[in-house]
C-alpha cells in the first residue's frame, strides 16, 4: 500500500524501487514516526476532525505496530519506500479502512521533519550526557593525579614544565564549548514542524500549540515552507559533532603518542587494547587509533550535507532523505568515542617518574632562567640571548642547566649567582600563578570550576528530558 499511487497506471521500475527506498534505514525512526502519529490522532479528535471512538481505535492499532517493529514481527518491503508507509499499512492490516484517516491535516513532508527533530533532540541529550560522563573522568584523573608534573608541548617539543591535571583539563575546556555547542542547537532544533503539510500549511482547523505541547517542544516553526525543507538542524549537530570528533582526536592521538615505548609516560588497560597477529609483544591502543581515525567520516558526513542543501529550492525536494544515513552514521560514531575515550582514560596509569624527568629535560627550564634574569633588571629580549648562549654551553660541556656550574653561567652573564640552581620544577610550576595558569593552587580552582560546570550540563540535561515524553508513552497513555 503506497500512499501516493492513485494517479499512477504503472508500478515504478524495480531499479526506481531500490534507489527511491529509505526503509534500510529509516526504519530506526519507527517509535519517533508512531508518537508523533499517536499525538497528531489524538489532535484530530480533540478538534473533531475525525471521530473520537476512530481516534481510540488507531492509538490503540498504532501501539501494537510499535510492538509489532519492536519485536521483529513487521517485514520492510521496498515496495513500501518508507518508514512512514510500513507504519500505516501495517496499521491498515489490523484496524481496517480507519487507518486512513490517520494521514489527515499531514504530509510525509512534515512528519519526516517531525520524526528527525524527535529522534535529534534526543540524540543531543545523549550526546551532552556523553560529554558530561568524560568530563567527570578528566576531572577524576586530574584530581588523581594532582602532583604529577608533565613537560608541555609546543611543536611536539618540550617546552614547559605542567602540571598533569593541568593538561588533562584543557580538554574540559574543549569539552566544554562543544557542550555549549549542542545545547545552543537544541534551542533551535526544539521546533515542532508538524502542521506545515506538504508545504503550505492545511485546511482543517489543527491546533499546532497542542501538538507541540504534547511533544515537548518549546514553540512551533513560523513558516511552513522553510519547516518541511530545513535541516540546519541537522548541519548544526553534524558541525557541533565534527569539531567535538576533532577534540577526541587530538586526545587520541596524546595516548597513542604516550603510550609509545619512546614517551612511556602512559599505560592503558587490556580491556582498551589489542595485539598484534604476528609480534606477540604488541599492545596497541586501536581504540585511540580507531577515534582519530573515524573522525574523517564525520567531517564528510557534515560536508555531504553542506553539499546536498546548497541548491536545493523551497520547499521539500527528495535529496533531502540523503540526511538521516549521514546524520545515523555520525551519531552511531560520536556516541561511542565519547564513551570509550572516557573507559581508556579511567583505565589508565601514568608513569609519573617519566613524566617529571621529562618535564625538565630538554632544558624546559630555560624561560625560567631568562625570568630569572629578568628579575634582576636584565631587559627579556638581552635575558632570552643570554640564556641561549647558556644552552649552547651546556650542549658543547654535556651539562644541564641544572648542573651547569656557576663559573660558566657567569662566563655568560655576571648576573647570575648561586641562587640560579635553586629553580627547579616545582619552582616553574609554583610560578605560573596567574588566573589559567598550572600553579597548583590555580589548578585546583580550574578543577573545582570544570567539576561545577558539568554538574550545570548534568542538571540541564535532566531538565530538557523532564520535559519530553516519557519513555512509556507508546505503552500507556
Amino acid at each position: 500500500m503506497r500512499l501516493w499511487g492513485g494517479r499512477f497506471d504503472a508500478e515504478p521500475n524495480r531499479l526506481v524501487q531500490e534507489f527511491t527506498q529509505s526503509i534500510d534505514f529509516d526504519r530506526r525512526l519507527f517509535r519517533q514516526d508512531i508518537l508523533g502519529s499517536i499525538v497528531h490522532c489524538r489532535m484530530l479528535a480533540r478538534q473533531g476532525i475525525i471521530d473520537a471512538d476512530e481516534a481510540t481505535t488507531i492509538e490503540g492499532g498504532l501501539r501494537q505496530v510499535a510492538e509489532d517493529i519492536a519485536e521483529g514481527r513487521v517485514v520492510f518491503d521496498h515496495a513500501l519506500e518508507d518508514i512512514h508507509t510500513h507504519v500505516e499499512s501495517r496499521l491498515r492490516e489490523l484496524i481496517g479502512p480507519a487507518a486512513g484517516k490517520l494521514h489527515t491535516a499531514r504530509s510525509r513532508n512534515d512528519q519526516v521533519a517531525l520524526d528527525l527533530r524527535l529522534f535529534l533532540r534526543e540524540v543531543v541529550l545523549d550526546t551532552v550526557d556523553g560529554l558530561a560522563s568524560l568530563q567527570e573522568t578528566l576531572q577524576e584523573r586530574a584530581a588523581t593525579w594532582h602532583d604529577v608534573v608533565a613537560p608541555g608541548y609546543t611543536h611536539l617539543q618540550r617546552a614547559q614544565p605542567v602540571l598533569l591535571a593541568h593538561h588533562l583539563l584543557a580538554y574540559q575546556e574543549m569539552f566544554g564549548r562543544d557542550a555549549d555547542r549542542f545545547r545552543d542547537a537544541y534551542a533551535r532544533l526544539n521546533v515542532l514542524p508538524l502542521g506545515a503539510g506538504a508545504l503550505a500549511g492545511l485546511p482543517y482547523p489543527i491546533d499546532r500549540t497542542f501538538l507541540a505541547e504534547q511533544l515537548g517542544f518549546d514553540g512551533i516553526s513560523r513558516n511552513s515552507m522553510d519547516a518541511v525543507g530545513d535541516r540546519d538542524f541537522v548541519v548544526e549537530y553534524l558541525a557541533a559533532a565534527s569539531l567535538t570528533m576533532a577534540h577526541l582526536s587530538r586526545l587520541a592521538e596524546e595516548i597513542v603518542l604516550w603510550t609509545t615505548s619512546e614517551f612511556g609516560y602512559l599505560s592503558l588497560a587490556d580491556s582498551y587494547t589489542t595485539g598484534s597477529s604476528i609480534m606477540p609483544q604488541k599492545k596497541n591502543p586501536d581504540v585511540a587509533e580507531l577515534v582519530r581515525g573515524k573522525v574523517g567520516r564525520v567531517y564528510g558526513h557534515l560536508m555531504h550535507l553542506l553539499v546536498t542543501l546548497k541548491g536545493l529550492p523551497l520547499a521539500y525536494n527528495r535529496d533531502l532523505q540523503e540526511d538521516k544515513e549521514a546524520l545515523f552514521d555520525a551519531v552511531d560514531t560520536l556516541l561511542p568515542s565519547l564513551a570509550l575515550t572516557a573507559g581508556m582514560l579511567r583505565s589508565a596509569e601514568v608513569d609519573a617518574e617519566r613524566l617529571a624527568a621529562a618535564a625538565v629535560s630538554g632544558f624546559s627550564l630555560a624561560t625560567d632562567v631568562a625570568d630569572y634574569l629578568v628579575a634582576r633588571g636584565v631587559p627579556f629580549r638581552e635575558a632570552h640571548a643570554i640564556v641561549g648562549r647558556v644552552v649552547q654551553r651546556c650542549l658543547a660541556t654535556g651539562h644541564t642547566l641544572a648542573d651547569l656550574p656557576l663559573d660558566e653561567y657567569r662566563a655568560v652573564s655576571p648576573v647570575f649567582d648561586e641562587t640560579v640552581h635553586q629553580i627547579d620544577v616545582w619552582t616553574s610550576i609554583n610560578a605560573r600563578d596567574v588566573p589559567g595558569g598550572t600553579a597548583p593552587g590555580r589548578v585546583r580552582g580550574e578543577l573545582a570550576a570544570a567539576c561545577l560546570a558539568t554538574a550545570d550540563l548534568r542538571s540541564w540535561v535532566s531538565d530538557r528530558r523532564r520535559k519530553l515524553p516519557s519513555q512509556d508513552f507508546l505503552a500507556t497513555r
